[in-house]
């Protein structure tokens, strides 16, 4: 007997080549699809209208929950156990406008940021666009409720599994799959420019965002030491062939680390960079990590670097943190962790 294959790994014509060579009719790709994407469910003994020998050629989930915890503010993180034991974390963030899901494309991370929780443990191993989509399900079995935004901003680095990630996106803003517009979702990298250059030819009108945190390549090298590929130069101008190919503004993340770069030259600088290509600033307060030696801007710092960029014509926002008493705040997702 062959072992079933995921579902989620598949492309609409893929699933539906493999119900037919199964003795399937064609129809049953249009039901099987209404229940998994349209619906959540992924157990074949719910779905009222598919035949019971459908689970002997296609699996719906290969990952499962190994923790759930929830946060005083209603977001959810769960800890997923893989099918070979690596481990991912997932998080769902409840808002009166949005439902956001933050997926993770890898398990663990080889970028390295220095105050970041998920490269403690170097990198794994890449996962596949169906163990991307899998989050996506558990967290809507988890809460109840579906993801309306998708960002790509937990474990890993989404460009460095490029195949798996862009996968995921076209499931996820396929009106026949997920159904989620292209303009909610965001793609989250540290800056590798062939993959930024590469991911504009792609007919996706998603959001870009550029983890920069640093506005020197010389700082940027200290605290992101992979950073040392490539410039910000370089970054910046893939970034804005992207933004000439998809008309979509580009945010730059900035992470505020007390005394390491958030003073007003620090600003300034961010500020020039934002304005070749009229990008957006997303300041993101440091979530503390244990074992970890960085700290928050105080408010009053924090509050004179956003003046600073406003001043000198950047649009700026400060990202409101959520999950920081679970650990699922930004930088605190990690393998292993629960809760």
């Amino acid at each position: 007997m062959t072992t079933p294959k995921n579902y989620l790994d598949m492309t609409r014509p893929e699933a539906r080549d493999i119900l037919l060579a199964a003795g399937h009719k064609a129809f049953r790709a249009k039901q099987l699809a209404d229940w998994v994407y349209g619906k959540g469910v992924t157990d074949v003994a719910m779905m009222s209208n598919i035949p019971a020998s459908v689970a002997d050629d296609l699996s719906f989930l290969t990952s499962s929950i190994a923790a759930r915890t929830d946060s005083r503010d209603g977001t959810t993180k769960l800890l997923l156990d893989l099918h070979d034991g690596c481990q991912v974390e997932t998080v769902l963030i409840p808002s009166p406008s949005r439902v956001t899901a933050c997926v993770s494309t890898q398990a663990g991370c080889a970028v390295g940021c220095k105050f970041c929780a998920s490269g403690l443990g170097g990198l794994q191993r890449n996962i596949s666009s169906g163990e991307i989509l899998e989050q996506l399900i558990h967290l809507r079995q988890a809460s109840g409720t579906a993801p309306t935004n998708v960002v790509f901003m937990g474990m890993g680095e989404p460009l460095a599994n490029y195949e798996a990630t862009v996968a995921a996106v076209r499931a996820i803003i396929d009106p026949e799959r997920f159904g989620i517009s292209a303009r909610r979702v965001t793609v989250s990298t540290i800056g590798l420019p062939a993959a930024i250059r590469r991911l504009a030819g792609e007919d996706m009108a998603i959001t870009l965002a550029i983890s920069l945190h640093a506005p020197t390549d010389e700082l940027r090298r200290e605290i992101i030491p992979s950073a040392a590929k490539h410039t910000i130069d370089e970054i910046l101008s893939a970034a804005g062939e992207f933004y000439q190919a998809r008309k979509r503004e580009i945010t730059l993340e900035y992470v505020l680390l007390a005394g390491v770069n958030d003073a007003e030259h620090h600003a300034r600088n961010l500020s020039r960079l934002a304005r070749r290509l009229r990008c957006n600033v997303n300041l993101i307060r440091y979530n503390p990590v244990e074992s970890l030696t960085f700290a928050p801007s105080s408010k009053n710092a924090t509050d004179a670097f956003i003046n600073t960029l406003r001043e000198n014509g950047t649009n700026a926002t400060l990202r409101q943190s959520r999950g920081s008493d679970i650990a699922a705040a930004c930088g605190q997702l990690k393998t292993g962790s629960r809760g």
